[in-house]
């Protein structure tokens, strides 16, 4: 049996992708929901909002074991099949396995393998199989090892082979999107990118293989989490609610392709995840002491009127997660 994969993604960046996967799988570990963290975006970005740069280094010094997800794939670029990852416990309940630097080296891999799926010949098709399913057989792997009940991906703002052979084994997709003209446009580039990937994986794995199971390819895009802005000089709220006014026509139009006569806000939009508010002054407390901010004490420098803005993010990333388990069949997780 097989664990749902989430990845959140957009291929426009700086929308706060990685700090809502940050804290989601915080949120869904305290809710007794036990998650996999897996780290594809070559930046590593969410690895460094886990673990302390000395913690980073040593792994990545490492060598003698896959201690990152790197790690784990480049056996096979030798011909081999990947190594089982080291994971990192976060919590009893959550954990990561790392992302690496070197990990873009491995996009070319994907690309010329992907290619190769086309072919008729078992052999080299089947190669290919091994290798475009890397991730997800990995990540199945280390899932039955820490007894996770759900997997969720991060990967980078593009539409590289890297993003391409993640989502191939995504069960959900969650589109994170900033209310401006760039997050937007983003759209019209993910829709389009997943039908065109789920069509070609179609017909690739239709071919002979006993192997094992591929993944489906499915990539259902659950729904979008459109994230509030941020009061400033230079972006008046105006601004802001002229680009967030046109979420949900654009989701529909770019994911689902529709255009329905009445189109809700997003507050009334099915489609919406969540509307997250801004954090504010308590979101660089939460990056100094390396905890969600809904798990934030007074003990970590929080005070005041910034103790009410704790309570109210837990409210919203409880219910963002209770909202993400419903959307996928899964509220059953939760007890």
């Amino acid at each position: 049996m097989t664990q749902a994969v989430f990845t959140f993604f957009n291929n426009k960046g700086g929308v706060g992708k990685t700090t809502l996967v940050y804290h989601i799988a915080h949120m869904f570990a305290l809710m007794d929901v036990r998650v996999l963290a897996v780290d594809c975006d070559p930046q590593a970005n969410l690895s460094a909002a886990f673990l302390r740069d000395e913690a980073l280094q040593t792994l990545w010094d490492d060598t003698t074991c896959a201690q990152t997800i790197y790690r784990a794939v480049q056996p096979m670029v030798r011909k081999g099949d990947y190594a089982a990852p080291k994971l990192q416990e976060i919590t009893p309940k959550l954990h990561l396995i790392a992302g690496d630097l070197g990990l873009s080296s491995f996009e070319d891999q994907l690309s010329e393998q992907w290619s190769n799926a086309n072919s008729d010949n078992p052999d080299t098709y089947g190669r290919a199989f091994d290798i475009l399913t890397a991730f997800w057989r990995c990540a199945q792997e280390a899932a039955t090892h820490c007894q996770a009940d759900i997997i969720i991906f991060d990967i980078g703002p593009n539409l590289g082979a890297i993003n391409r052979s993640v989502l191939l084994g995504t069960d959900h997709v969650i589109v994170p999107l900033g209310a401006d003209l760039f997050s937007l446009r983003g759209l019209q580039n993910i829709g389009p990118a997943l039908r065109d990937w789920h069509k070609s994986w179609a017909a690739r794995s239709a071919k002979p293989f006993n192997d094992y199971t591929l993944p489906k390819g499915d990539m259902h895009v659950l729904g979008y989490v459109a994230m509030q802005h941020q009061e400033r000089l230079y972006r008046p709220v105006q601004a802001y609610k002229q680009w967030v006014d046109r979420i949900p026509s654009d989701y529909r139009k770019y994911i689902e392709q529709t255009t329905p006569d009445n189109i809700p806000k997003v507050e009334d939009d099915p489609f919406a995840l969540a509307l997250l508010r801004h954090y504010k002054s308590i979101v660089p407390i939460g990056q100094e002491v390396r905890k969600p901010i809904f798990s934030l004490k007074t003990a970590d420098g929080v005070s005041g009127s910034q103790m009410a803005t704790v309570r109210a993010a837990h409210d919203d990333f409880q219910s963002l997660a209770i909202r993400i388990l419903s959307q996928a069949n899964l509220s059953d997780l939760v007890l």
